[in-house]
């Protein structure tokens, strides 16, 4: 796949500042061998020399698709800020980690393609063992904030401090770290839509969990204790449980438990006592209110501290580019393109079939490019979905669009039909050689 990509991101000149790394499950149907069961298999059919090779376990794992009843695979791809282009595949077992791979996929990448530009990658990459493997590589990742020092940074920002990205919507402040001895800039991002979307979700959770917090105090106000110090640990554990509310004012009541006719007239037998316990319920005001400062923000790392190299907002804008490999998964999941769909016999076969995906996923986001800079170049636009004219529009619209084009023969000679004007000028900006295919071809 590299060798392939390596040529097509030449010939097409992409450029290459920065790249994103990420993961995904892909589910599978059918029962998969184990891996011993899958070597036995694929050494019936194949030479010694090629069973070196240990292949993948199709197994249970973490599914991004939320279908943990199916076992999966995962793919790790690099795909460049320049066009979502993806330069790097990997075919990963259905339990790896993330945290675990990420950095050897960069550095493989790094060794492949003799790349100097900027490593970005989401939370999974930010941890103290693989920042600390990075050495000679510019990063830019996230910071997970259950970290120690995230928690508090993300808490100590000024309002004074703050100041445009950039970007609409988005705030920043900076900090500098020293996490596992590594000179660091962090960069606090706080997003105002993310914001106001956290903030009612915190008052939605607080509300819901007032009334089970009501219920189960109820319940336990019923209970009769022991002791009175049974009583207050059963108070104080069910206190602690709960994340936004406390129980307060508590009072442990002695009261006689109800004997039986048989007890009660038994002399020898002493009156059982038993504790009730009440309290009051109280919102922790100091819990929200760190939940509701936090709301919206997440903090970035890079180990690039000239911010002449990079500035604030340009370490906010590669991040934000991550989304680049996650729409590159959603191509490869897309039922409209059938590529999620595996059927095949063993774990060899289903590494074949995903690095098939990737080069359809390379095809695709090559053309996409292509049509949106010729667009741009030629300022022009073509309708999308709603009839809207964009210079940005996407493959798969484009691909529907020629579903009504068909390759007729009339009295012998083959022709093509519907190849509107519309139609016509797409294949111009796609080169001639796309319009060949549709007998597009020039006199001479």
């Amino acid at each position: 796949f590299t060798a392939i990509a390596l040529k097509a991101a030449h010939k097409f000149q992409v450029k290459m500042n920065s790249i994103h790394l990420d993961g995904s499950s892909m589910y599978v149907h059918g029962e998969y061998k184990n891996e011993s069961e899958a070597i036995n298999e694929i050494e019936k059919e194949t030479s010694e020399a090629d069973t070196a090779i240990k292949p993948i376990e199709i197994v249970h794992g973490y599914s991004r698709d939320h279908r943990p009843d199916l076992k999966q695979f995962i793919i790790d791809m690099i795909v460049t800020g320049d066009g979502d282009i993806p330069l790097y595949l990997k075919i990963d077992s259905g339990n790896i980690d993330d945290k675990s791979v990420f950095v050897s996929r960069l550095k493989e990448f790094k060794k492949q393609w003799t790349f100097e530009g900027i490593c970005v990658a989401d939370s999974a990459l930010y941890t103290a063992e693989n920042i600390s493997a990075m050495t000679g590589m510019k990063w830019i990742t996230r910071v997970p904030l259950s970290i120690k020092e995230a928690q508090s940074k993300i808490l100590e920002i000024a309002e004074s401090e703050w100041h445009p990205s950039g970007l609409p919507g988005y705030k920043i402040a900076e900090r500098t770290s020293e996490y596992s001895k590594i000179q660091q800039r962090w960069l606090i991002v706080e997003s105002e839509a993310r914001k106001t979307a956290s903030i009612k979700q915190i008052n939605k959770q607080v509300k819901k969990q007032l009334e089970n917090v009501k219920v189960a105090l109820r319940k336990l106000s019923r209970q009769e204790f022991a002791c009175q110090a049974d009583a207050e640990t059963a108070i104080n554990q069910l206190s602690d449980s709960w994340k936004y509310h406390k129980i307060t004012e508590i009072k442990c009541r002695e009261k006689a438990i109800k004997q039986s006719k048989a007890t009660a007239k038994s002399a020898t037998k002493p009156e059982t006592r038993g504790y009730e316990i009440t309290g009051e319920i109280e919102i922790r005001e100091s819990v929200i209110s760190a939940e509701t400062i936090k709301a919206g923000r997440f903090i970035l790392a890079t180990n690039i501290l000239d911010k002449n190299e990079l500035s604030q907002g340009e370490i906010l804008s590669e991040y934000k580019a991550q989304q680049s490999n996650e729409r590159g998964f959603r191509f490869l999941k897309d039922p409209l393109f059938f590529t999620s769909n595996v059927f095949v016999k063993n774990p060899e076969r289903v590494e074949a079939i995903a690095m098939i995906m990737g080069v359809c996923l390379l095809v695709y986001n090559l053309a996409q490019r292509k049509l949106r800079q010729e667009l741009e170049s030629a300022n022009e636009s073509i309708r999308n979905q709603v009839k809207k004219f964009t210079n940005k529009p996407t493959m798969r619209w484009v691909f529907q669009m020629f579903q009504a084009v068909h390759l007729v023969t009339l009295n012998g000679t083959e022709q093509v039909s519907n190849l509107t004007k519309e139609r016509q000028e797409i294949l111009n900006y796609l080169g001639k050689m796309c319009g060949q295919y549709y007998l597009m071809i020039e006199d001479g």
